[in-house]
C-alpha cells in the first residue's frame, strides 16, 4: 500500500513538473501578444528556466544527500506554486522573467529528488519498474499536459494555465509532506561523494551523448516534417502525439525488463537499436505515414534506454544517489542545450534528412561511454576483492 502511494505521489508530481516545461512553447504566441514583444524574446522564458536549472540541479541534489530528500521536495513544491502564481499575475515581461527563473529553481529541487526518493525507498527487485513509472508521469505531460494547458488557454487564457498549476502546485505540498515522512533518516543515503566525481561525471556524460541522439531531431522535428513531408498542423501534431506514446510505453516497458535482465544490459542493448532505428529513420523519413511509426518506435526505444540508464545509475550509485540523479538531469539538459545547437548547424549545411544519421552517430558514441563505464566498474569490484 505504502509503495502504490509513494508512486501514485511521485507520478502525478513530476507530471506537474513535466507540464510546466512543456506547456510554456505552445503559449508563446499568446504571452508575446500579452506583453507586446516578439516571440524569439518570449522565448528567453524557456531559457531562463532551463539555465536555472542546469546550474541549480547538482546543489540540491548535494543537500539531499546530506539532508534527506522530503525537505528539499516540500521547499521546491511551495516555491512553484509561488513561481506559477507570479507567472500569471506578472505586471511586466521582466517580472515574468523573474517568476520562470524562480519556476527552474522550484523544479530543479523536486524533479531529480523525486528520482531519487524513489530509488532509494523502492525493493532493489523492483527498483527499474518503480523509476519508469514515475518517469512516465514526466513524459506523460508531453502529449497529455501541454496540450491540456493549450485547451485552457483557447478558454480562459494562457494565465489561468499558471493559475491553475500554482494550485495544484500548493496541493501537492501538503501531499508530498505527509507522504515521505514515513520515510526514516535511515532509508536515506547521505553520504558524501568520497573521491567519486570523476567517475560520476564519466557515467552521466553517457546521458549528455544520448540528449544529443534525441534532440537534435526533435527540436526541428515539426520544421522537418513540414519541409520533407509537407505535413499540415494536423498532421504534425498527431506525429508528436506517436512519439509521446512511443516514449511513455518505452519507459513503462523498460522497468520492467530492467527489473528481469539487468539495467546495464537493457541500457546498453537501447542504444544499439536506437543507433539502428534512427538509420531506419534517416532512410524512410520521407516514406509518407510510415513515419508515425518509426517516430513510435524511436521513443519507444530511446526513453527505455533513459529509464533503464536511470535504475543503472541508482544501482551504481547507493551512497551518493541524490546527486546523481541531480547531476543526471543537468547533463540531460547539457545535451538538449548542444543537440538543438548541433540540429541547427546540420540542417542550414546539409538539411533535414542529414540529421536522423548525425544523431545515429550520437547514439554510438553514448553505446561506446556505456560500455566503457561497465568495464571501470568491473575493474573497481574486482581491485575491492583483491584489497
Amino acid at each position: 500500500m505504502r509503495g502504490r502511494v509513494s508512486l501514485s505521489v511521485g507520478w502525478i508530481t513530476l507530471f506537474l513538473m513535466g507540464t510546466d516545461l512543456f506547456v510554456v512553447s505552445p503559449l508563446l504566441p499568446f504571452i508575446s501578444k500579452a506583453y507586446e514583444i516578439s516571440p524569439a524574446t518570449a522565448g528567453w522564458m524557456v531559457t531562463v528556466f532551463a539555465v536555472t536549472y542546469a546550474c541549480s540541479a547538482p546543489l540540491f541534489g548535494w543537500l539531499s544527500d546530506k539532508k534527506g530528500r522530503r525537505r528539499f521536495i516540500t521547499f521546491g513544491l511551495l516555491l512553484f506554486a509561488i513561481s506559477n502564481a507570479l507567472t500569471a499575475f506578472a505586471s511586466s515581461f521582466l517580472w515574468l522573467i523573474v517568476s520562470r527563473i524562480l519556476a527552474g529553481l522550484s523544479v530543479a529541487s523536486v524533479t531529480p529528488l523525486i528520482y531519487a526518493i524513489i530509488g532509494d525507498i523502492a525493493p532493489p527487485n523492483r527498483r527499474g519498474t518503480w523509476l519508469s513509472i514515475v518517469v512516465s508521469g514526466h513524459l506523460t505531460a508531453l502529449w497529455a499536459g501541454a496540450p491540456f494547458g493549450t485547451l485552457l488557454e483557447h478558454f480562459f487564457g494562457w494565465r489561468s494555465v499558471f493559475v491553475v498549476m500554482a494550485i495544484i502546485g500548493a496541493i501537492l505540498v501538503v501531499v508530498n509532506l505527509k507522504t515521505w515522512k514515513s520515510i526514516s533518516k535511515s532509508d536515506l543515503t547521505r553520504n558524501p561523494l568520497e573521491g567519486n566525481t570523476l567517475r560520476i561525471l564519466g557515467s552521466i556524460s553517457v546521458t549528455t551523448i544520448w540528449a544529443i541522439s534525441i534532440y537534435a531531431l526533435y527540436v526541428y522535428l515539426g520544421a522537418a516534417l513540414y519541409s520533407e513531408n509537407r505535413f499540415s498542423s494536423s498532421e504534425i501534431a498527431l506525429a508528436i502525439t506517436f512519439y509521446g506514446v512511443g516514449a511513455v510505453l518505452g519507459s513503462l516497458t523498460s522497468g520492467q525488463l530492467t527489473d528481469k535482465f539487468g539495467e546495464r544490459k537493457i541500457s546498453k542493448a537501447t542504444l544499439i537499436f536506437l543507433a539502428l532505428i534512427l538509420i531506419c529513420l534517416g532512410v524512410f523519413f520521407s516514406s509518407g505515414y510510415w513515419i508515425y511509426f518509426l517516430l513510435f518506435i524511436w521513443a519507444l526505444v530511446g526513453y527505455a534506454g533513459f529509464t533503464s540508464y536511470q535504475a543503472r545509475l541508482t544501482m551504481e550509485y547507493p551512497k551518493e544517489r541524490g546527486i546523481v540523479m541531480a547531476w543526471n538531469n543537468t547533463a540531460l539538459y547539457i545535451g538538449i542545450t548542444i543537440g538543438s545547437l548541433i540540429g541547427g548547424y546540420v540542417i542550414s549545411n546539409w538539411g533535414y534528412t542529414s540529421l536522423p544519421y548525425v544523431c545515429s552517430m550520437a547514439a554510438i558514441m553514448s553505446f561506446v561511454l556505456s560500455t566503457q563505464k561497465v568495464q571501470e566498474a568491473k575493474k573497481e569490484s574486482e581491485s575491492s576483492v583483491d584489497i
